[in-house]
């Protein structure tokens, strides 16, 4: 079991969970309740808006996402066991976990996640909307089998389904609290708020996520090389690759400060905490790029990058405080 839970990432299954257990409870929830409508047949009091998503099958939601992102491991292990021998001296598929009870964990998993993610979005109202968990399975499989061999597209890639975590809560609130709310109320409230909220959180992590791909890529520098592959170093260099990193650091400080100061939040608890939580940690980041010179120097940065993107996520919990409490 011990060797099964490491070939699935636990630990990063677990922060996918909480990413969307937050992105629930944390923001939307907080922040549709600042908006109030009238409902029909009421007394006319104006009544703040509720989640109308089920959580039981909010639960389904999740547990299909993360059986997914499982089975996206197994896959990403069974075709990188040459490189990870070189990179990382040791793998688990192929010694204890044999390649074909891998395939049948990545299968099990996939079609698990895909039957789930069909049916969830048959409760939402949007049957056709399953067809996302099957895209997102396909796009795993081809990452690990071909993608992150090629210049930039793996890293995209997963940059890109990093992100996609918190918006699949909104993707299945929004249809809910719009076909309640546009019956029941008055006049149907505007929604697209949740939407930049959580596409907030969604850019961060698509920014951190990139800029860790990019750093592991440099850490992974030697297999990578051995065996072929056209990642970023590979193809322009360490140092090339390392001030490409630094750039998506500083545009993400500067979105973060500017998001800040225009959107929604203008207030000295956020700006405490991301100066604090995530600036300084990826000032820290650069720093350590520009002196690195081992591999133990870049896991070091990588491992940071990982520290700062839950950091990110931790913020949802400031904006509950902060919304729940009227502190603008």
């Amino acid at each position: 079991m011990k060797t099964f839970l490491k070939l699935i990432r636990w630990p990063n299954l677990l922060i996918v969970a909480i990413t969307m257990i937050l992105m629930r409870y944390a923001v939307i929830e907080p922040v549709i309740s600042k908006i109030s409508v009238v409902l029909n047949g009421g007394t006319g009091e104006v009544t703040p808006l509720v989640l109308k998503f089920p959580w039981y099958d909010f639960l389904i939601l999740v547990i299909a996402t993360l059986f997914i992102t499982a089975g996206g491991y197994v896959i990403n292990d069974y075709f990188d066991i040459k490189t990870d021998l070189i990179n990382r001296g040791e793998v688990i598929v192929g010694t204890r976990i044999p390649r074909r009870q891998a395939m049948k964990w990545h299968n099990i998993l996939n079609i698990a996640g895909v039957v789930a993610g069909f049916y969830i979005s048959w409760k939402a109202g949007y049957f056709w909307l399953g067809i996302l968990f099957l895209i997102v399975s396909g796009l795993l499989y081809f990452y690990s089998a071909s993608y992150k061999r090629q210049f930039l597209i793996g890293n995209l890639v997963v940059a890109a389904l990093t992100a996609l975590v918190p918006m699949l809560v909104v993707f299945y609130e929004w249809p809910a609290l719009y076909r309640y709310y546009a019956v029941n109320a008055v006049t149907p409230p505007q929604l697209s708020i949740i939407f930049y909220w959580v596409g907030g959180f969604a850019l961060f992590a698509f920014l951190t996520t990139l800029t860790r791909e990019i750093i592991k890529d440099i850490e992974d520098f030697e297999g990578d090389m051995a065996y072929g592959r056209n990642t970023i170093p590979v193809v322009t260099g360490i140092m090339i690759t390392k001030i490409i990193s630094i750039i998506f650091i500083v545009i993400t400080v500067a979105l973060l400060y500017f998001v800040w100061h225009f959107f929604f939040l203008n207030d000295k608890i956020t700006l405490i905490y991301i100066s604090i939580t995530v600036v300084l940690p990826l000032l820290y980041v650069i720093y350590q790029l520009i002196t690195s010179s081992n591999k133990r120097q870049l896991h070091s940065a990588s491992r940071l990058m990982k520290i700062i993107q839950f950091a990110g996520v931790l913020y949802s919990v400031v904006v509950k405080v902060i919304l729940d409490y009227n502190l603008i």
